[in-house]
């Protein structure tokens, strides 16, 4: 048998510490081969490529008030920061559950979490939308579980990857969904809708102060010309409030994106059926905890936690948003409009 006289595809040069183009940071997508870029790319307040930096740890922990042997579910897995601290916690015989609607990011997600723990130690994950979660426990933790945790934020991984539509910054599919197999695009979704429901949808999703300005310009420019790729979506809006300086420019841009992926995965509609199902999937006394990263899902978590307090399901609540420390601001620019609240299942009956 003959030999090959190809040679072996060399590896493309690292161009830099931090490449501009997504899919050539391959030292950030394999942060287990690379650990001091990795530190570098962190100490310099960045999220690596393909990494998600979870939020409030700490906090979280402290808040949830984790023991050995207890019973837990991470409803929004994302990349696993969180879910590793909560597995750490409750060993020796845990049982922690997870869900995650994402089909690209759960196999990746899953297999770190396994490294983590021997082999038997009790790890059940399924990937759905976590509005769904009570059939999933219905099965798994048919008594309810000790502590739940939702994080609403939108992962570092479907923000940085351009062929996920989720960033204003770099050429991408204007998509946006969460799972790419279900559902209709922003595109699309800019296709069925009137400028009346657009400017409604920014004005209810992210507080839009220019509403009507912005709806009109995208859909006249849509009609035209369908806008199919995040900068030129980005850049009708640029164009339409050019006067704005631009810091504020960015912030508008980053609404309207913002508006759109809750339309698009149906966010909110989610977040009010997991809401009606907290008291019933928690034990007596089990504790949840929730990180939202806007008015719209703060108001909505802060209502839900209000009646169940005044309902007698919660025993306690908290009082006050509790948010990232400044340090942990200034390291992770991602956390700073994030804002933690809790609340405690009652020990009596419904």
């Amino acid at each position: 048998m003959e030999e090959s006289s190809e040679k072996p595809r060399r590896r493309p040069r690292y161009a830099g510490r931090n490449p501009r183009n997504f899919q050539d940071k391959y030292k950030e997508h394999q942060p287990e081969k690379y650990p001091d870029d990795i530190r570098r790319i962190v100490e310099g307040g960045k999220t690596p490529a393909g990494m998600h930096r979870p939020i409030m740890v700490d906090e979280v922990m402290h808040v949830l008030a984790l023991s050995p042997g207890e019973t837990v579910v991470d409803c929004t897995l994302g990349y696993g920061g969180h879910a590793s601290a909560m597995l750490k916690a409750i060993q020796p015989g845990g049982y922690f559950l997870g869900v995650d609607a994402d089909p690209i990011e759960l196999p990746k997600t899953e297999a770190r979490l396994r490294s983590l723990v021997a082999p038997a130690v009790s790890i059940q994950l399924r990937r759905m939308n976590f509005a769904g979660v009570s059939n999933f426990l219905a099965t798994e933790a048919p008594e309810g579980v000790d502590a739940v945790l939702v994080d609403l934020g939108c992962s570092s991984m479907q923000l940085d990857d351009p062929t996920r539509g989720f960033s204003f910054k770099f050429e991408g599919p204007l998509d946006m969904r969460m799972n790419p197999n279900r559902g209709v695009a922003a595109s699309e979704l800019l296709t069925s809708l009137s400028p009346e429901e657009l400017e409604a949808m920014l004005v209810e999703n992210s507080d839009e102060p220019h509403a009507n300005r912005i709806a009109t310009a995208i859909l006249r420019t849509h009609r035209k010309v369908k806008i199919e790729s995040t900068l030129t979506l980005a850049n009708v809006v640029r164009q339409q409030m050019r006067g704005l300086g631009e810091e504020e420019l960015d912030r508008t841009v980053r609404r309207v994106f913002q508006s759109l992926r809750i339309v698009v995965n149906e966010e909110f509609q989610s977040l009010d059926a997991f809401l009606a199902q907290i008291p019933y999937l928690l034990k007596k006394g089990g504790r949840i905890a929730m990180i939202s990263f806007h008015s719209g899902e703060d108001r909505r978590v802060k209502g839900a936690f209000k009646a169940g307090f005044e309902s007698g399901h919660f025993s306690s609540i908290s009082k006050e948003i509790i948010r990232p420390t400044l340090k942990e601001q200034q390291s992770n620019p991602r956390s700073k409009s994030a804002k933690l609240r809790f609340a405690i299942r009652s020990a009596t009956g419904l």
